[in-house]
């Protein structure tokens, strides 16, 4: 059976006080022991917060990583570093990196062999823009993207993975994908996992929703038989809304 995971991505959002005072706030709600928490915070952030949450369940995760364990790239962070500080977890190809820091699926790809090398459980993002949706690409893209961007890992390794489908069009724009819309990509993407890896290895991956995701319709989305989980962007800056998420997903599944 899997377990819902309910991710939140801070983006470039919070100094370290601001998330201390937030773990604060969110570990006095009682939070339900049947999903899985993980944060993804500024790097800043990251030792601060594990600090912070030790002695509970929730973990933490990067927002991007180097694939290389080290080397001259400036402003780079490693896998190894990563993992040091206190994260679990790293989020790769987000629509973010791959619009306005050219990342591409191949770049991708590396990452996640080298997140699974290091010890991390690799979040990696698909979806499609506006443009792409209304041309009917929909399909076409997904499927691009995940054969590119898991290109060399092995039914083994796969099961070590977090796929997340997050609309380009639903983030930070207040759009959300309605639940059946959401259903029919990660019913997609749960039947290329089949078609590449076989069912027994499919089965075992959470497929999570990412885009615009907040309370009032997170029961609804995690009610899909494919939809495991949340990647929370805005939502997940609030103590009390992201509670609420966590708390509706432990009680939805």
């Amino acid at each position: 059976m899997r377990i819902p995971l309910i991710a939140g991505n801070w983006k470039m959002y919070k100094t370290v006080g601001e998330a201390i005072e937030f773990a604060r706030e969110l570990i006095s709600f009682a939070l339900p022991d049947s999903c899985k928490v993980v944060i993804c915070p500024p790097a800043t952030a990251i030792f601060s917060l594990w600090e912070a949450f030790r002695g509970t369940s929730i973990e933490l995760g990067g927002q991007n990583m180097h694939y290389s364990v080290e080397g001259p790239y400036t402003g780079e962070l490693s896998p190894a570093m990563l993992r040091e500080a206190g994260c679990k977890y790293v989020i790769l190809g987000h629509s973010e990196r791959r619009q306005y820091f050219a990342e591409t699926d191949r770049a991708v790809s590396k990452k996640a062999l080298s997140a699974l090398e290091n010890s991390l459980i690799p979040i990696v993002c698909v979806g499609e823009t506006l443009e792409q949706r209304e041309a009917g690409l929909t399909s076409e893209v997904i499927s691009g993207q995940f054969r590119d961007s898991l290109q060399g890992l092995t039914a083994g390794q796969i099961t070590g993975v977090v796929l997340a489908y997050e609309p380009v069009w639903a983030i930070g724009t207040g759009k959300t994908a309605s639940d059946i819309d959401a259903q029919q990509v990660n019913g997609l993407i749960r039947k290329l996992l089949v078609e590449k890896f076989g069912s027994e290895a499919a089965e075992k991956v959470s497929i999570i929703y990412g885009g615009s995701v907040k309370p009032d319709n997170v029961r609804q989305l995690l009610a899909q038989p494919d939809i495991d989980g949340a990647l929370v962007g805005g939502a997940s800056l609030d103590a009390k809304s992201f509670a609420e998420i966590i708390i509706a997903a432990g009680v939805n599944k």
